[in-house]
């Protein structure tokens, strides 16, 4: 019995060396790291219909020291991605348009020069710049002290915890698929062990790309987690006039002076001197699997970026507009998650600090496609409007939670 299985795992084997290139480029776990790295679609000998390429670089000087980024580029956009930061976006760009944010932290900081904890748990303010941030896992939302006693930082440590692991992965067939691996742990003694195997996907050619997210509880203990994905989007897309179209079944501002601005929640302003950010939470509607979409788009609706995500998986959305000046950070944030973005204490009477059992793993799935022009904008606020339906989203005046008593 020993030979026949022997067999069928090295044909086993040897069939997926011929479906794809696996490339590791760092492993906490052997100490391996390849330092910079280049392959593209030439050095493997693929004759891609869209040539592409991915190379991974170390920055140097100030607070960015140390850092790796990887940029993928599969011939319609680079993303680039920063491993040392969570696994995070910091930005994409397309030609003239870009999904990113224009922020006062001009280097991508190595979590080593930040304190979360200082400011009054407003320290991973110190490193906000990225396009894409994954707040969480095991609290996110506003610094505070929680019901225990423990002081919660701004969103969480995952944002500021370089992968443990960093993996490439290129199908051999045509589309050529590539997708990048990594894996982010929060364990501390005695209080969590969770780790988050993500991956982003993208195919050459294509102006969309998707994250696939999987948490697993390592304990032997049930724990609490929390993750918003705070997708954050300033200039060319973000301007005067700018507008934010999702199917949602009710709005309600996030505390009250977000009440003034609950009339014009959909539209921007120009930069805005003295403007403070406004936030709201928003409950969306989903189709029958509960897939739904959110698309920002410029004023002239011809450029823009659609999220999608599964409201199975992520129930509520968050809409933050800071629209202030441009040096101070003029950027919106669509950030869908298991919570809004109140501190943890205020969540849990809201149902939403879900529990995730010893050894379960839950998964969050998200979409990013890059809107280029008016028939692709027009296409994707064509989706909205069928998952919206003819039922107007309700505005809800009342704050959700009641921030002048606590």
């Amino acid at each position: 019995m020993i030979k026949p299985l022997t067999s069928a795992i090295l044909l086993a084997l040897a069939s997926f060396s011929t479906q794809a290139a696996e490339f590791v480029l760092t492993d906490a776990a052997t100490g391996r790291d390849v330092g910079n790295w280049q392959v593209s679609s030439k050095s493997l000998g693929i004759d891609a219909a869209t040539p592409f390429s991915i190379e991974k670089r170390r920055l140097h000087g100030g607070k960015q020291e140390g850092v790796d980024i990887l940029v993928v580029n599969n011939g319609v956009m680079e993303i680039t991605l920063v491993p040392t930061r969570g696994m995070g976006i910091y930005q994409v760009k397309s030609g003239d348009l870009r999904l990113g944010w224009d922020s006062p932290v001009k280097e991508i900081v190595n979590p080593a020069f930040i304190d979360l904890e200082s400011r009054n748990g407003l320290g991973w303010l110190d490193g906000f710049n990225e396009m894409m941030v994954r707040c969480g896992y095991e609290w996110t939302g506003h610094p505070g002290v929680d019901e225990n006693g423990q002081l919660l930082s701004l969103h969480g440590r995952v944002q500021n915890t370089p992968a443990s692991s960093v993996k490439v992965i290129i199908d051999d067939q045509a589309p050529h698929r590539i997708r990048i691996l990594g894996e982010v742990s929060e364990r501390t003694f005695k209080k969590a062990e969770l780790v988050t195997a993500t991956e982003l996907s993208v195919e050459p050619g294509s102006n969309r790309f998707e994250l696939h997210d999987a948490l697993t509880n390592r304990a032997d203990y049930v724990d609490e987690y929390q993750i918003i994905y705070h997708s954050n989007f300033g200039t060319p897309i973000l301007e005067a006039g700018a507008k934010f179209v999702t199917a949602a079944s009710e709005i309600s501002p996030f505390n009250d002076y977000a009440r003034k601005g609950l009339h014009s929640w959909q539209t921007y302003l120009a930069p805005t001197k003295d403007f403070d950010e406004m936030v709201f939470n928003l409950k969306p509607k989903g189709d029958a699997e509960g897939n739904t979409l959110a698309v920002l788009h410029n004023q002239a609706g011809n450029a823009g970026v659609a999220v999608g995500y599964n409201i199975q998986q992520l129930p509520v959305l968050t809409l933050w507009k800071n629209t202030d000046t441009k040096q101070q950070g003029y950027v919106t944030g669509i950030e869908p998650g298991t919570s809004y973005a109140y501190n943890t204490k205020y969540q849990r009477p809201l149902g939403l600090v879900p529990k995730i059992q010893p050894g379960e793993t839950k998964h969050f799935d998200l979409s990013y496609t890059l809107l280029r022009n008016a028939d692709e904008t027009t296409t994707a606020l064509s989706q909205v409007a069928k998952l919206q339906g003819s039922d107007p989203v309700r505005e809800v005046k009342q704050p959700q939670v009641d921030l002048s008593k606590k």
